[in-house]
């Protein structure tokens, strides 16, 4: 008798420590700070930041450049190709508050010419992300991430690169129609699955 209450005792010990240990790291998940960066021309990416945003409770900027790009798609085209030819780096109309509080950023970007906005190249060299996880979200129209993980792993080597999505989404000019829906359900799958949904 008194081994089985010693079996039953241990067995009870070890479901409380694991319970303890489960509930430590979804705490630990809930305390780390989330930064949801984004650069959108046509609103794809804003309309997905957004969603994120929600769905984690992460604090929303805007990668948004002093300068106004055309409002028509094969206009911008051209300008985004002149930018990437000169390897500009266009200045930022705004910056991040006390970015060494932010854990986690989710970096939300159309692909523009095979990689990222020359504008988010400048937004990546402006901050240290050492330690910090970047996860990135792509809109495109057929190219996918192209080279721009390759880019973010070169302009923020000491960033660690997660796991990241990419959604097809033509970037129309920001006046038409349609935009990409959301909530989009495959961002809800990859937020479920990073286990970062509040």
């Amino acid at each position: 008798m008194k081994l089985i209450i010693f079996v039953l005792t241990i067995f009870c010990l070890g479901v409380t420590m694991e319970a303890k240990a489960q509930s430590s790291e979804a705490n630990s998940q809930n305390d780390r700070k989330i930064l949801v960066a984004y650069f959108s021309w046509s609103g794809n990416a804003k309309a997905l930041a957004g969603q994120i945003a929600q769905a984690t409770g992460g604090d929303l900027f805007e990668i948004k450049t002093s300068i106004v790009y055309p409002n028509t798609y094969n206009a911008c085209t051209e300008v985004a190709k002149q930018e990437q030819e000169k390897n500009a780096r266009p200045i930022l109309s705004g910056s991040v508050e006390n970015m060494a509080q932010y854990d986690i950023i989710f970096l939300c970007y159309p692909n523009w010419w095979g990689t990222l906005p020359m504008g988010v190249f400048t937004f990546l060299e402006a901050y240290d992300f050492s330690a910090k996880t970047i996860y990135p979200l792509v809109t495109h129209g057929g190219s996918r991430f192209g080279r721009s993980l390759d880019d973010i792993k070169k302009l923020s080597p000491k960033a660690i690169i997660g796991q990241g999505i990419e959604i097809s989404a033509f970037d129309r000019d920001p006046s038409d129609s349609p935009k990409v829906k959301v909530p989009n359900t495959k961002v809800t799958s990859w937020l479920n699955t990073l286990g970062l949904t509040k």
